[in-house]
């Protein structure tokens, strides 16, 4: 049981920012015990994310260069949900175009915050099985460089606990929410 705490006051909130994938705001909250300050947010759609794998056990992984830390990094394919869009929807969508597979059989294994800190995205993770390789992947969005990488899912745990600088932490958390069934607790 989680302890019931009073909500702060929100005093003023001013736009700062209105993008493509995400607008960002700065927030006068004042506190229960009366400190007022300035919190800022991200405002996020919220992103779906799918751990596919494969009829032989492997996981289809993509990597991708990610400007905001100067490199590439080993993820799930996934993608933002465009307003009025199904989560569900969405990683179809993405699964197809970054992985050229589609997935027969679905498992919602829920949603988290990504950075509760800083931004209000919720990623809404799935299980991807019965993949098949489509004859004609679609092509890739012209602003994503991606390459596709099946790991067993014992590499993949190699990866984050040898190198965790090189997959990014949805990745790691949607994982971990999938291994039980995939019959690794």
């Amino acid at each position: 049981m989680q302890p019931q705490h009073q909500p702060p006051e929100l005093l003023q909130q001013r736009f700062f920012y209105r993008g493509r994938k995400f607008n960002f705001d700065v927030n006068r909250l004042r506190l229960p015990n009366g400190v007022e300050g300035d919190w800022e947010c991200i405002r996020h759609p919220g992103g779906a994310l799918a751990v596919p794998v494969t009829p032989a056990g492997e996981l289809v992984l993509v990597y991708q260069y990610r400007f905001a830390v100067s490199g590439r990094l080993l993820e799930f394919p996934a993608g933002t949900v465009e307003v009025g869009e199904e989560p569900a929807v969405t990683i179809a969508r993405e699964i197809q175009e970054e992985t050229g597979y589609r997935a027969s059989q679905w498992r919602d294994l829920g949603k988290f915050p990504l950075a509760p800190g800083y931004s209000n995205e919720y990623i809404y993770a799935f299980l991807a099985q019965g993949l098949e390789k489509l004859p004609q992947p679609p092509a890739q969005d012209e602003d994503e460089e991606i390459e596709v990488v099946l790991m067993t899912p014992e590499a993949f745990e190699t990866q984050v606990r040898e190198q965790p600088t090189t997959v990014d932490a949805k990745s790691v958390m949607s994982y971990f929410l999938a291994r039980p069934w995939l019959g690794l607790v």
